[in-house]
């Protein structure tokens, strides 16, 4: 049975660790983010809880990875949450405590993985579970995450490698894990290529395990060239590298869009990448080492500007992105609340049909339109650094809502959003 089109009808929203804590967030902060999202989020679809990198790491301490950690491991060669940071896994119960706990609240539970299997595993030829091979059998040396010493990557043709997957997600099925991001994967832009192969294995092991679960695959940028092979075994997959909270990120993401918009929808969903706003970088240095581009990150709120952050929920929503929100939830502002709860991105978030990019007349002005079961959609953005001035006609007899109240001059980085009634 394929499992695919049995989730994300419509593209994810949720919560991920990562941008506030990289690979050191506990159990206590995940449980606190989960009690926000169902008290404040759950109504507008906010509905993943998502434990970011290095769950199984007892001595991660950023977003910089310790290299070659001891890392928390069955007998089997499959991971474990780190007992000090995740004290229900105690005595072997792996996630599901955590996972029922996050249930009850009406939510949904996932995890991130790295492909493969750990090297710790291959080097100590520890058993697999289903087969009579062990982690030497199925590893290859050769295929190595390029920013993380943790795993080896698999040789998808040894006996033994569909059954350590299978083995895996089995493991998740009974932990009750509902969303799995598997990093290392996809292509990226400085370590090419993607492991077509090992994402189909993936795909088997989830259809094997009982379980429905949202397989998404990270890094990027995907090639768009590859969006059948996606579309067949992913339902989400990262178009772009990793994104931070630089305007210049956000015009990469209006490249991208304008080439992914056709193969939109139908349970595959091209993805943005997280929403680095609210309070970012409290434990994850993007925060606190030097970047390419020759910033240092820190415990901070967003560098977005207020405008700026209205034109990345507009553009995620009329794109229909994934949607996961990467700040410390509780530590919220009423703006950023405002932002995730606006009704009406909900509600085209939820609806829209199609949409896609149009020409127009306006210097630094790129335009969007939507399609929706109810209304239609169209968003300006003004990608320049001065405000600009547009002139749009409104429907007559049509009801116009202009959503951030912006008005005919869109400030700089800013967007108008116009919601015409049907």
């Amino acid at each position: 049975m394929n499992r695919l089109k049995n989730v994300a009808a419509l593209p994810p929203k949720g919560w991920n660790s990562w941008d506030c804590y990289g690979a050191t967030v506990t159990e206590a902060e995940v449980l606190g983010n989960a009690e926000y999202m169902a008290k404040h989020l759950k109504q507008y679809g906010w509905e993943y809880v998502i434990v970011d990198i290095q769950w199984y790491e007892a001595a991660a301490v950023s977003s910089i990875y310790n290299a070659y950690a001891p890392l928390e491991m069955d007998e089997y060669s499959r991971l474990q949450p780190a007992v000090n940071r995740f004290p229900s896994a105690a005595g072997g119960k792996g996630f599901k405590p955590l996972a029922d706990k996050v249930h009850a609240m009406g939510l949904k539970f996932g995890i991130h993985i790295m492909r493969g299997i750990p090297r710790q595993a291959v080097h100590q030829n520890t058993a697999l579970l289903g087969t009579d091979k062990r982690a030497r059998d199925i590893a290859h040396h050769n295929s190595i995450c390029p920013w993380n010493t943790d795993m080896y990557g698999l040789m998808p043709w040894a006996d033994g490698a569909q059954e350590y997957y299978n083995s895996l997600f089995d493991m998740y099925a009974e932990w009750g894990v509902d969303f799995v991001k598997v990093d290392d994967i996809g292509a990226s832009r400085l370590y090419p290529p993607m492991h077509k192969d090992e994402i189909k294995m993936l795909r088997r092991a989830i259809d094997n395990c009982g379980r429905d679960m949202v397989l998404s695959l990270s890094p990027g940028p995907a090639p768009v060239e590859e969006c059948a092979l996606l579309k067949q075994n992913a339902n989400m997959w990262r178009m772009t590298d990793d994104l931070w909270d630089r305007w210049g990120d956000v015009l990469l993401i209006f490249e991208r869009a304008a080439k992914w918009w056709p193969v939109v929808g139908d349970h595959g969903w091209p993805d943005c990448d997280m929403l680095p706003l609210g309070h970012v970088g409290i434990r994850s240095v993007d925060g606190n080492w030097p970047h390419p581009w020759g910033e240092k990150g820190a415990d901070r709120m967003t560098r977005f500007t207020q405008d700026e952050q209205k034109t990345v929920m507009t553009l995620w929503t009329i794109f229909r992105s994934p949607m996961f929100f990467g700040g410390e939830l509780r530590d919220n502002d009423a703006f950023t609340l405002e932002l995730l709860t606006n009704p009406v991105l909900a509600e085209m978030h939820g609806e829209i049909i199609k949409s896609y990019p149009v020409e127009n007349g306006w210097k630094n002005i790129i335009q969007w339109v939507a399609e929706g079961k109810n209304a239609n959609y169209a968003a300006y953005f003004n990608v320049g650094d001065a405000d600009v001035e547009i002139f749009y006609e409104k429907p007559e007899g049509k009801t116009v809502l202009d959503v951030w109240n912006t008005g005919k001059t869109i400030p700089a980085h800013g967007v108008l959003l116009v919601r015409i009634e049907k």
